[in-house]
């Protein structure tokens, strides 16, 4: 688990002071080898995942452990494998640090989905504090004791993103094939009549091409990377969703790190991390919107009214997450007081 932030010249003061007692791990580094870790995900490296999360991270690890870390990043699964097979990557060294979302794997991560649930997360850096701050209670010896969290995070709600068909009501939505985002959502979309259809991110822009899906749920700052905006003219906001991203690395590689580098690893990663994720994923919106609205797109926000409708509608989404996840009723109730803060 991340330990409290520590400062620069205390790192590099650790680094002077030598070689620390290595704990038993199935790897292990000697305190003067210079170490390389490879960072995995699944977006372009255009992405805010990577140049707003990973390659921050990398140039600080790299500077506070005078280069003796570094990293090699890996976008658009160059390391091989598909999406959903990055968390199993990391737990077994394919990789050494991944970025990824646990919602590639449904019902695989259940305790996590709370933050995925309708209408849960107003904006991404309150959402992703309150996520690092439930994840430290209930996450990171639970759901993720397999693999060292270095951060969890969530991006600002997402939009509904349509080829032809404007929607600004659950009338709008029937019958619609839309990209699904995870799990609680896809039960959230089929509630309100539409027809949700699974797939990581990277492969909409082919599923809307092709007319697979109608429309994508989706945040705006990734539309960009993706090019959407090239499919897509008409675009809902809401707040009907989030979901949530896991940074992390393989336990053996963290836990065979010399004292002093696992503390250039801590220093960097955890709360700080989390929250500069979420100022970050909530700046990378602009962009894209604006760029939605310089090319005509309709671009509206779900009327009061309606938004009202859509919560009853999705309020057995809820329920039922409650139902199949143990202590449901009072995790849901802690992470909505966690979001309120």
């Amino acid at each position: 688990m991340p330990t409290p932030a520590v400062s620069r010249r205390s790192v590099l003061a650790g680094l002077a002071a030598g070689a620390a007692a290595l704990p038993a791990a199935p790897w292990v580094a000697r305190a003067a080898e210079p170490v390389t870790l490879r960072v995995s995900h699944f977006l372009p490296p255009t992405s805010t995942a990577q140049r707003q999360l990973i390659e921050p991270w990398a140039k600080a690890v790299t500077e506070d452990s005078g280069g003796r870390l570094t990293v090699e990043i890996y976008p658009a699964m160059q390391m091989g494998g598909k999406p959903p097979q990055l968390f199993d990557q990391v737990r077994t060294g394919v990789a050494d640090v991944v970025w990824t979302l646990p919602g590639y794997t449904p019902g695989r991560f259940p305790k996590t989905e709370v933050f995925e649930l309708p209408f849960m997360v107003p904006d991404a850096e309150t959402g992703s504090k309150a996520l690092w701050a439930y994840a430290e209670k209930h996450l990171l010896d639970g759901e993720y004791a397999e693999v060292h969290p270095l951060a969890l995070h969530v991006h600002a709600p997402g939009t509904l993103h349509m080829r032809e068909d404007a929607v600004t009501t659950a009338a709008d939505l029937r019958g619609q094939r839309i990209r699904l985002p995870s799990k609680p959502i896809g039960e959230a979309l089929a509630a309100l009549g539409a027809a949700p259809v699974g797939m990581p991110v990277p492969d909409t822009y082919e599923a809307l091409s092709r007319g697979v899906v109608s429309g994508a749920l989706l945040p705006w700052e990734v539309v960009g990377p993706l090019r959407i905006n090239e499919l897509t003219t008409h675009h809902l906001e809401s707040d009907l969703y989030t979901a949530t991203f896991l940074f992390a690395m393989n336990k053996a590689r963290y836990e065979g790190l010399p004292a002093d580098l696992r503390s250039v690893i801590d220093a960097a990663s955890g709360a700080s991390l989390v929250a500069a994720a979420g100022r970050a994923w909530d700046t990378a919106e602009a962009p894209a919107r604006q760029a939605a609205m310089d090319a005509g797109h309709r671009v509206v926000r779900l009327d009061a009214t309606e938004r009202v409708a859509w919560q009853e509608v999705t309020r057995p989404v809820v329920a039922r997450w409650m139902e199949r996840v143990e202590n449901g009723a009072s995790l849901y109730e802690e992470a909505r007081a966690l979001v309120a803060g």
